[in-house]
């Protein structure tokens, strides 16, 4: 896949792909309004960066491109792309559990921390496309 045609889009599905990690230079999306709510998205080469209501959601070191990207009480879905290893760091329910899944195989498990919420996790997405699902436990 490729990048997304614009930096955040909504889906026909109700999904959001955000994202540019070819970008040399930073690229920044405020007030992108889904129903309710106001995602800011800042993304580039180095990072990307998604805000829900002024609440990191997602951030990923390098940049990356994510596609149709879902989130409930439950689960996170989404399909991610960029030049190498990603590292993403997502701010999710506090003292939870998480099993990450990685094109359909459990690479283990990520504890959100008691203060944040944040779960940090990596994902090899060098030269392709990469399906990935956090299911709370």
């Amino acid at each position: 896949m490729a990048v997304v045609d614009k930096l955040i889009c909504l889906e026909n599905n109700g999904a959001i792909s955000f994202g540019d990690y070819s970008a040399a230079e930073k690229k920044k999306v405020h007030d992108f309004k889904v129903n309710d709510d106001s995602y800011y998205i800042k993304t580039f080469s180095e990072i990307t960066k998604l805000e829900k209501n002024g609440k990191l959601l997602f951030e990923s070191v390098p940049g990356s491109t994510v596609h149709n990207f879902t989130i409930n009480e439950k689960t996170v879905s989404f399909s991610i792309e960029g030049n190498d290893t990603i590292q993403i760091t997502m701010e999710l329910e506090t003292e939870s559990a998480y099993r990450v899944v990685v094109d359909e195989f459990n690479i283990g498990t990520v504890n959100s921390s008691n203060f944040s919420g944040k779960v940090v996790f990596s994902v090899d997405a060098k030269n392709c496309e990469r399906a990935v699902k956090l299911e709370k436990m």
